[in-house]
Formats: C-alpha cells, sequence, structure tokens
C-alpha cells in the first residue's frame, strides 16, 4: 500500500462516549494537521449529528456485543457482527484508507477485521486501549495490529509478543484545558458532582439522594448537587433534595462537563477509562462505583490505579449503601486536608497531550507499514 500525505484515516468508533470521546479527540487532533477523517460506528447511537464528525462521512455498520451473553444472543451478536464486517470490508475497498484506528468494544469489531481480510493492500491497523485490563474487542483485534495504544503504564491480559505504547487517554479540549485549573478547597459550600454511563445510572440515583439526606443539617447546607439521571428517576431524585433542604440541578444529560468538573469538589460516578482520565486531568477527587457487569472488571482495575495513589476512593457496587456512602461522606467532611489531597494525587496521574501523542503513533505506524521494508502482517 502507499502512504500518502496528508493520510485518510477510517476511526472506528461507537457505542458509550467512553469509546466514542477518545476518538473523537484523536480526530479533532489529526483533523488540525490536515488529515481526511472519516467515521465507522455502529446502529446503537447511528450517526453523530453533532461534534466533529457532525459535516465529515460517516457509516453505520451492524453489530453488537457477546461478551457475557446468553446463547441465543451470542449467536444474534456474531451474527449482526459478520454483516458489519462483510459490509465494512465493501467500504474500505472503496474508501482507500491509510489507516483503521479503533477503541475497543464491538463497534470497533467489523471495521478493524475487514482491514485485515484485505490482506497485503490492507491499512495500517492501530487500537487503542482506554482501560487498565485489555477488553474482549482490543484482546481480539490486539493479536494482529500493527500498533497498540494504552492508557495505562500495565495493562493486564495483553497478548504476548506484543508492544504497547503508553499515550494515555485523548481527551476532549474543554478536558484537556482543564490541566491548568487549581483546585480550590471547600468553604461554605461544597459541590458535588454525580456522573455515570451515557445517561446516568439507576443506582446513583436509589443510593445518593438517601444517603446526602442522612447527613447532618450542617452538612447538608452547604451541598451544592448536580447528578446525571435517568428521565423516569428525575421527579423522584428532585423531590428528595427538594424535601431535604438541598441545592440540587439534575438531568440526563450535561453539555457543559468542562465547566462541571472545574467547579467540583468531589465526584461520585463509574470508574470507566475517559472518566478516569476525565478526573485526573481536571485534578479532582471522586469515589467511584466501578460497572458490575464489565466482562473483565475493566473498571475496578481502573479505580484501583487512583485508590493506590490516594486520588479516590472505591466502593464496589454490592457495599454502596445509603448508610455506606454517609459513612463515607462524613469522613471526609470531617477531614479538611483529605479532599485536596486527593486532588493533589489526581493531578499527579494526569497524562496532557495524549491526543497528540496518539496521533504521532497513527503517522509513525502508517509510514512505517507503507515502507517497502515492512513485513505484512
Amino acid at each position: 500500500m502507499s502512504c500518502s500525505s496528508p493520510l485518510k484515516i477510517a476511526i472506528a468508533a461507537g457505542g458509550t462516549g467512553g469509546h466514542f470521546f477518545p476518538a473523537e479527540a484523536l480526530a479533532t487532533e489529526l483533523g488540525t494537521r490536515g488529515h481526511t477523517l472519516i467515521l465507522m460506528t455502529d446502529r446503537r447511537h447511528g450517526a453523530r449529528a453533532t461534534g466533529f464528525f457532525a459535516d465529515r462521512p460517516q457509516y453505520v455498520l451492524d453489530g453488537a456485543g457477546v461478551a457475557g451473553k446468553g446463547l441465543a444472543a451470542k449467536l444474534r451478536g456474531l451474527k449482526a457482527l459478520a454483516g458489519g464486517t462483510f459490509a465494512a470490508l465493501a467500504l474500505l475497498k472503496t474508501i482507500a484508507p491509510d489507516a483503521v484506528v479503533g477503541f475497543g468494544g464491538y463497534p470497533s469489531v467489523p471495521p478493524l477485521l475487514a482491514a485485515r481480510l484485505m490482506g497485503g493492500r490492507r491499512p495500517a491497523l492501530i487500537i487503542h486501549e482506554g482501560n487498565a485490563v485489555l477488553g474482549q474487542a482490543n484482546a481480539l483485534l490486539a493479536r494482529f495490529a500493527d500498533a497498540v495504544a494504552t492508557s495505562y503504564p500495565v495493562v493486564a491480559r495483553f497478548p504476548p509478543g506484543k508492544t504497547a505504547v503508553l499515550t494515555g487517554m485523548p481527551v476532549r479540549p474543554g478536558i484537556a484545558a482543564l490541566i491548568d485549573t487549581a483546585y480550590d478547597p471547600p468553604g461554605e459550600t461544597l459541590n458535588l458532582l454525580v456522573w455515570g454511563g451515557s445517561l446516568g445510572a439507576r443506582v446513583f440515583s436509589d443510593v445518593v439522594p438517601e444517603a446526602l439526606t442522612a447527613l447532618p443539617p450542617g452538612d447538608r447546607a452547604r451541598l451544592r448537587v448536580t447528578q446525571q439521571v435517568r428521565q423516569e428517576d428525575a421527579p423522584r431524585v428532585a423531590a428528595l433534595y427538594r424535601n431535604a433542604g438541598i441545592l440540587a440541578t439534575t438531568a440526563p444529560f450535561f453539555d457543559n462537563v468542562p465547566d462541571l468538573l472545574a467547579a467540583a469538589h468531589l465526584v461520585i460516578g463509574r470508574a470507566g477509562g475517559s472518566s478516569v482520565a476525565e478526573l485526573t486531568m481536571a485534578g479532582r477527587p471522586a469515589i467511584m462505583v466501578p460497572l458490575p457487569v464489565a466482562a473483565s472488571d475493566e473498571q475496578g482495575a481502573n479505580a484501583e490505579e487512583l485508590v493506590r495513589a490516594g486520588a479516590g476512593w472505591m466502593i464496589r457496587q454490592p457495599d454502596f449503601t445509603a448508610a455506606a456512602l454517609t459513612q463515607r461522606l462524613e469522613a471526609l467532611l470531617a477531614d479538611p486536608a483529605a479532599l485536596p489531597r486527593a486532588a493533589a494525587a489526581a493531578r499527579a496521574l494526569a497524562r496532557p497531550g495524549s491526543a497528540a501523542l496518539l496521533a504521532d503513533l497513527v503517522e509513525s505506524t502508517c509510514a512505517a507499514y507503507a515502507s517497502p521494508s515492512s513485513p505484512t502482517l
């Protein structure tokens, strides 16, 4: 294959924001370098009407997850992935990209597998792993990728014989700008940000309001809560806060996350790779509740990294009760140094410039693969 300049690069990403946001951050960086970007995504969220890809070519492919599914669901998922792979193969032959970059999860499987099936005239293949444990899809794709980028220095389940390139996790430009934002310790008010998943997680709607209403009146009066909640939970959660005299803003989605993170004194949420990267970039302490159904407990491994560094606290979901959260919050509020200390530890874990490092890897991998002396995998 030839590797022209500027490059034509297909980004394979979809599903939740945890997979898509780093993909969009990389695409933004590559776009500033003059390269042409194409999105290959899944039907769950479909084509993007906003953001970097809104006015660029987008292709929506069939696909479905299979990890942790029953036999019937696995068979349906495999059939969808096969259909998506053959559709992607036809597209890639027409588009002829110089590289395909995948960000894990089942949406990245059809484009990467299709690219591999193209043989010696295929594009360069790069994958990015955002967690401290290699995900199921990336565990498959890493075996034939030309380059594997990681967000952590050590990634469990990494295939033998492969070399990881530590780039860190690309984050949205607004989040990246928070690297220079100082942490102001809570005073008369404490800003609490509660997020979880693409549209919020029900467990936070069930546990967090009950835990906060159990705090002493003086602590409740200090709180300013911003909580992501599912639409069906919003009236119930808002009423609980209102009746307890806690000032709260609730919504299924917030489009000003950089501003919310900059203002937050403490975050409660999941421990996905993107969320953890955003916490460290902003230098904000967190109470993390890893997603319990993750096939390889990736979120638990991510949270452990922050806990070991003193940047946050982890409560496994079976132990995440209102009483346990109230106890943890009372301990933090009783120790004025605890949150600033954890904030400093979180900031020390930040890896600024990750999008640029990953873009460098894409360019260098494409150039190396295009070289006549490069082996064909």
